[in-house]
């Protein structure tokens, strides 16, 4: 398929959002409840089923279920972008494919993860899934969690496919942004998947974020995101300063059994519930949280 979607613009602020079980289900009331208080909160856009979601979790009926949930609460006021990749070609193209029936607005594609392909292997996986549907992809570099990354030549070349619009960046590192600007279209989207970056990253000409600790503080977040979009930037330094503690506490051990913990104790109707080999947090990053969540005042 060709797309046209080259022009498309994301906000600033967007919300990689945690996946609430009941009994090893997933508790779909309780995720419609949250999509729409993201909403009602200010989230200007919505990650599905990303790592935050618990996705290496999720069988693909699932998936394409939190897709749809989230499509038809949002009733088109935010972009859901869908988080599709896998580390099998075929399979990522048919959840894409679901994805695009279902009414997501773009597709987040991981690179692929344990098989570690070459970079001619990565060219070709993200290249074949442009090829198979019409809605505009964003390429994920985390290479923390998939030992393999995007070249800025591998890079350039994905980025004149039609509908490849944007890189997503999971990383601390501001020289990946530097280099991947100089291999990539003026008009290439570039999103931070750092909370504990995304002022510099915004700072160095970065048009996105995608936010854990959004989940739990949706409205200053976008704040922040607004305030870097409108070159405030001692206002986005504030902000950023009163989440510092949040941000760190959520760091302390693996996304996102931190973040659901955070949301359980604000949300009374939100499971901390993990799927294994994830499981809740230890006794010693809950008083992180706590103390973090105490000093924003958003738990009693």
């Amino acid at each position: 398929m060709t797309s046209s979607k080259r022009t498309l613009s994301f906000p600033g602020s967007l919300t990689a959002l945690a996946t609430p079980f009941e009994n090893d289900d997933i508790a779909e009331n309780s995720f419609a409840d949250f999509v729409a208080w993201q909403i009602e909160q200010g989230s200007e856009g919505l990650v599905v089923g990303g790592v935050t979601g618990e996705a290496p979790t999720l069988s693909p009926g699932e998936q394409r279920r939190l897709i749809e949930i989230a499509v038809e609460t949002a009733s088109r006021r935010v972009p859901i972008v869908a988080a599709t990749g896998t580390n099998c070609t075929r399979e990522t193209i048919a959840l894409t494919q679901a994805a695009e029936a279902a009414g997501a607005t773009a597709a987040l594609i991981v690179t692929p993860y344990y098989n570690k392909p070459n970079q001619e292997g990565l060219y070709r996986h993200f290249r074949e899934i442009a090829n198979a549907v019409g809605i505009p992809l964003i390429l994920e570099n985390d290479p923390s969690r998939t030992c393999v990354e995007i070249r800025p030549e591998t890079l350039a070349k994905l980025a004149a496919t039609p509908n490849i619009v944007g890189i997503e960046d999971v990383t601390c590192d501001l020289s990946r942004f530097s280099v991947h600007s100089l291999s990539s279209a003026r008009n290439f989207i570039r999103w931070s998947g750092d909370d504990s970056a995304s002022l510099l990253f915004r700072m160095a000409g970065g048009t996105c974020s995608v936010s854990v600790v959004a989940n739990v503080v949706p409205r200053l977040w976008t704040d922040m995101q607004q305030a870097c979009a409108a070159g405030d930037w001692n206002r986005a330094k504030s902000i950023q300063t009163r989440l510092k503690a949040l941000v760190a506490a959520l760091q302390l051990e693996t996304n996102p059994a931190p973040v659901k913990y955070a949301l359980s104790l604000a949300h009374s109707w939100f499971s901390p519930t993990m799927r294994l080999p994830l499981v809740a947090v230890s006794h010693q990053t809950a008083r992180a949280i706590d103390s973090a969540l105490n000093e924003l005042k958003l738990v009693d």
